[in-house]
């Protein structure tokens, strides 16, 4: 095989009370790239579409983390040429960088006759997560890769699970087009946590997986609250608020903000309940002047797919 295209999709991180740890996959937005085998050694950044980002390798996240595959393949004179076609904004909040990073691993590991398995994959997108915010975290490439959603159980030593996904399970994103860098997002945490505070998120993250095994939608409702970034981070996203309490009342069983923003997610059982959340999402941001996307999706399964 000398050639491979792939659909790289985007995915929401953290998932309210999951910080740094639990993720999913989207159907839609997502980036789709173009991978060939090359005579010339070395790894190639030869195009990208609809986003200003650096052609050097070492600068760009998919050419960062296709070195780290090539690294430990140990085969140096391999060559690789990497075309993306961006539909996901950087700085969205929705795995941008995440998707570069997925879809050029597995996309050269199909190329190379797939000598890693998916897990080990992660470990080399993370590098390109690394490149993108300093700080190597799956919680966004580990989703794009296995499909799903995803658990990071341990950093040290790399552990992550994939979790079940509840049939009737659809998500809505909204994203207000201004950037928000996750270095940035990051530098606002707060440091130290009280003990109530983390008392209640370690019950509302082993609530939410409860409810994604057992179906048990109202459970999943109740377990989507973050007490510890989400009072920091909404004051970058305007109306969020506003949009988080209506987007409920259309039937939303609850959200909240995407990565490190500003995109802002809703969950809603059944694809009826997340279009009216759509709709209101559309009614909060319509009067505010602030452009702006919204998508309705199913959880993508899948992960990364090869479409060519």
């Amino acid at each position: 095989m000398d050639s491979i295209k792939v659909f790289a999709p985007g995915t929401v991180a953290n998932v309210a009370c999951g910080f740094d740890v639990i993720g999913l996959a989207l159907d839609a937005p997502g980036d789709e790239m173009i991978l060939r085998r090359s005579s010339e050694p070395g790894i190639r950044i030869t195009a990208i579409h609809g986003a200003d980002l650096p052609l050097e390798t070492s600068r760009n996240v998919a050419g960062v983390a296709v070195q780290a595959l090539l690294q430990k393949y140990d085969q140096p004179d391999i060559g690789i040429e990497i075309e993306i076609f961006k539909k996901i904004h950087p700085g969205s909040g929705i795995g941008s960088s995440a998707a570069s990073s997925a879809g050029a691993v597995v996309g050269v590991n199909h190329l190379l006759g797939e000598p890693f398995t998916k897990k080990q994959l992660v470990r080399f997108a993370m590098e390109g997560e690394r490149l993108a915010c300093g700080s190597a975290h799956a919680d966004n490439v580990a989703p794009a890769i296995l499909g799903g959603f995803t658990l990071v159980r341990s950093y040290r030593p790399l552990d992550i699970t994939t979790l079940h996904t509840p049939e009737h399970l659809w998500v809505t994103v909204i994203h207000p087009q201004i950037e928000v860098k996750t270095s940035d997002a990051r530098e606002i945490l707060k440091q130290k946590v009280l003990m109530t505070d983390a008392i209640r998120q370690w019950g509302n993250v082993g609530a939410l997986v409860a409810g994604l095994y057992q179906d048990d939608y109202e459970l999943i409702s109740r377990s989507l609250e973050d007490v510890i970034v989400e009072p920091i981070r909404s004051i970058l996203i305007p109306a969020f608020h506003e949009l988080k309490l209506k987007c409920k009342e259309a039937g939303a069983l609850g959200g909240g903000i995407s990565g490190s923003g500003p995109s802002v997610f809703m969950l809603s059982k059944g694809e009826e309940n997340a279009r009216k959340v759509a709709a209101t999402m559309d009614s909060v941001y319509a009067p505010l002047g602030v452009d702006y996307k919204i998508y309705v999706s199913q959880i993508n399964t899948a992960g990364v797919k090869v479409i060519d």
